[in-house]
């Protein structure tokens, strides 16, 4: 089992200097579910922090065995190399989708609720567009209307002129023949007995 260890120990090592590894290198703790962080490269040195499976780190500093490396909070130590990974863990890969897919959703719902809002907004200027329609429609028939009822005022004073004058005419001529009919009455009077008296001169 310790040669196992020790030949992955060599593989993962051979790896890094391939891939060629260079300083502020991100990794991840791979492999257990804890392991030792220590103040030197050794086991004999002392153990500053426990760090699990899937925890990021950056690489100072690298060796065949061990590796110098600092957390995110920026505490340094020394781990197994062949406990370290440059692939990003499943573990941390689902957490970030997971944390995606939660924004992406919180998104749509905001949007939706905003869809909403304008579709509300939408059909409420639908509805002031009809009214405003409706209101000129009936302000040009008002004007319309209107126009025709001055029109109409204008003939009825005319005519109400019309037959003012007509009545003062009718009048006038009343009046007239109200005092002409007694002279012509007085005139024909005279005349009939003028006529009469001629007959009887005529007569004798």
């Amino acid at each position: 089992m310790k040669n196992l260890q020790q030949l992955f120990g060599i593989i993962l090592t051979g790896l890094f200097l391939f891939a060629g590894v260079c300083f502020a290198e991100d990794v991840y703790v791979t492999g257990v579910t804890k392991i030792t962080m220590r103040t030197g490269p050794g086991v004999e040195h002392k153990i500053v922090a426990m760090l699990q499976s899937g925890t990021k780190l950056e690489i100072v500093k690298f060796q065949e065995d061990w590796t110098h490396v600092k957390t995110v909070q920026g505490k340094t130590g020394w781990v197994l190399s062949r406990f370290l990974t440059q692939k990003v863990p499943d573990a941390l890969v689902v957490a970030k989708l997971e944390k995606e897919n939660q924004e992406l959703v919180t998104r749509l719902e905001i949007l939706e609720e905003e869809n909403k809002n304008i579709v509300l907004k939408n059909a409420a200027l639908v509805q002031i567009e009809e009214k405003y329609n409706k209101l000129k429609k009936e302000s040009a028939d008002f004007l319309k209307l209107d126009a025709r009822y001055k029109e109409k005022s204008a003939q009825y004073e005319a005519q109400k002129l019309k037959i003012e004058e007509l009545e003062n005419d009718l009048n006038d001529e009343i009046k007239v023949w109200f005092l002409i009919g007694p002279g012509v009455f007085i005139i024909g009077l005279i005349f009939g007995l003028s006529t009469r008296k001629k007959r009887r001169s005529s007569l004798l």
